[in-house]
C-alpha cells in the first residue's frame, strides 16, 4: 500500500506544482502592474519595486493554494483515470477512500502551509512592505522633487531639478529657501543627493554657489566645491506609520491595545483573525471537490468535463461566498462561525459521497464474486 501511496503522491507533486508556479506568477504579474507607478510617478529603483511586489505575495497564497490545488488535482487524476490505473486499484480490493489518501494528504499538507504563512508569514512581510510604502510615500525625493518642475513645500521650499538619476543623484538643482525675516537665500549646484544623517535629511550639493541678501540690503555670493543643507525641516510630516489588520499578528488580533480607535474597529480585527483559521479549510474542501468529480462517478470514456465542470462552478461559488461572509463578519461577529462552515460543508458531502460510492462498489464487488461461487461448479 505504501509504494501504491507513495506512485499517487509523486503522479500528483508535478501538475500541483505546476499549477502553483503558473498561478504565483501571474499574481506576480497583476501585483507589479499595481506598484509600478513605484518607479513611474516616484522614481524609486528597480530594487525597490521587486522587493515591494514580492512581499505582497504571501497574502495571496490563501488563494493560490486551492485554486492550484483543484487544478493539479484534476490534471492528474484524469489522466490516472484515463488510463484505467484506478480500476487496477479498485480491481485489487482497495477503496475509493483508500485510493483518495495520499491525496488528500497533499491538501493537508498544503493546509498546514497555509495555516502557517497567514499566522506568521504574512503579518511578517505585510509590516515590511507596509513599511517599505510608509518610506516611499515620505520620501523627499519621490514626495516633492519632479525632473524639470519648479515644486514648492508647503514651508515655502523651493527646488528645481533639470534630472534625476536612477541612483538617485539629482542633476543641475535651484533651491530657494523662503525665511521668515525676508531674507531668502538661494542655492544653485550642478549635482546632489539626499543623504540621511543621524535621522535628519541632507542634501549635500557639489560644485555650486548660493546667495544670500545681508542686512545692509546687500546680496552675499558665496562658491563652494561642496556644501550640505539640512532640508529636514521644510519637509516636516505629521504622518506616522500605521498597520492595517492584515498587518497584524494574532494576538495583536485577539487581544488589541485598549485604544478607542483599536476599540472602534475590534470587529475587523476578529474577522480578520477567524479569516486566517478558516481560510486553509479551503485547501481540503478544494482536493475533495477534485477527488468526487472524477471518481466520484461511474468511468466514462468520453470524459468527465461535465463533473469537472459542475466542481468548478462550485468551487468558484463557495470560495466567493467565503470572501462575502468574510467581509460581513466584520459588521456581525455571528458570522465568524460561517467562515469555518462554509468551507466544512463541502468537505462533509464530500467524504459522504466517497463512502456512498465505497458502499456500492463493495456490493458490485460482491455480487461479482457470487456470481463467479456459483459459475463455478458449471
Amino acid at each position: 500500500m505504501r509504494t501504491l501511496d507513495r506512485y499517487i503522491f509523486r503522479q500528483l507533486i508535478l501538475p500541483i506544482g505546476g499549477a502553483v508556479a503558473a498561478l504565483t506568477a501571474i499574481a506576480l504579474l497583476s501585483q507589479s502592474l499595481t506598484q509600478f507607478d513605484l518607479v513611474v510617478e516616484r522614481g524609486q529603483s528597480a530594487w525597490v519595486f521587486i522587493k515591494i511586489t514580492l512581499l505582497s505575495m504571501p497574502q495571496l497564497a490563501g488563494l493560490i493554494f486551492p485554486i492550484a490545488l483543484f487544478v493539479g488535482t484534476l490534471v492528474a487524476l484524469t489522466r490516472m483515470q484515463g488510463e484505467h490505473e484506478f480500476t487496477a486499484a479498485y480491481a485489487s480490493g482497495m477503496s475509493l477512500m483508500r485510493v483518495a489518501y495520499p491525496i488528500l494528504r497533499i491538501g493537508i499538507y498544503l493546509t498546514l502551509i497555509s495555516l502557517m504563512v497567514n499566522l506568521f508569514i504574512q503579518p511578517l512581510t505585510n509590516r515590511a512592505m507596509r513599511q517599505e510604502l510608509f518610506d516611499v510615500k515620505n520620501d523627499l525625493l519621490s514626495s516633492l522633487v519632479k525632473e524639470g518642475d519648479f515644486a514648492t513645500s508647503p514651508t515655502g521650499l523651493t527646488i528645481y531639478v533639470q534630472r534625476i538619476d536612477q541612483n538617485g543623484l539629482l542633476r543641475q538643482l535651484f533651491i530657494r529657501t523662503d525665511e521668515a525675516d525676508g531674507r531668502d537665500r538661494t542655492f544653485a549646484a550642478r549635482e546632489g543627493r539626499i543623504v540621511k544623517v543621524d535621522g535628519s535629511s541632507v542634501l549635500v550639493m557639489r560644485n555650486g554657489s548660493n546667495q544670500q541678501l545681508t542686512e545692509k540690503g546687500v546680496i552675499e555670493h558665496q562658491t563652494w566645491d561642496q556644501a550640505s543643507f539640512d532640508i529636514t525641516s521644510y519637509f516636516a510630516s505629521d504622518d506616522y506609520l500605521q498597520f492595517k489588520e492584515g498587518d497584524r499578528y494574532m494576538h495583536e488580533l485577539l487581544f488589541p491595545i485598549n485604544y478607542a480607535y483599536e476599540k472602534s474597529i475590534r470587529g475587523k480585527y476578529v474577522a480578520e483573525a477567524n479569516a486566517r483559521l478558516a481560510n486553509p479549510l479551503y485547501n481540503i474542501a478544494f482536493v475533495l471537490l477534485a477527488i468526487v468529480s472524477v471518481l466520484g462517478g461511474r468511468f466514462s470514456r468520453n470524459g468527465y468535463a461535465q463533473r469537472i465542470g459542475v466542481a468548478a462552478i462550485i468551487a468558484l461559488t463557495i470560495r466567493i461566498f467565503g470572501v462575502v461572509v468574510e467581509t460581513a463578519s466584520a459588521s456581525a461577529w455571528v458570522l465568524n462561525l460561517l467562515q469555518y462552515i462554509v468551507p466544512m460543508i463541502p468537505i462533509f458531502v464530500c467524504l459522504h459521497l466517497i463512502r456512498k460510492h465505497d458502499g456500492t462498489t463493495g456490493r458490485v464487488h460482491q455480487a461479482t464474486r457470487r456470481d463467479r461461487t456459483v459459475l463455478q461448479p458449471l
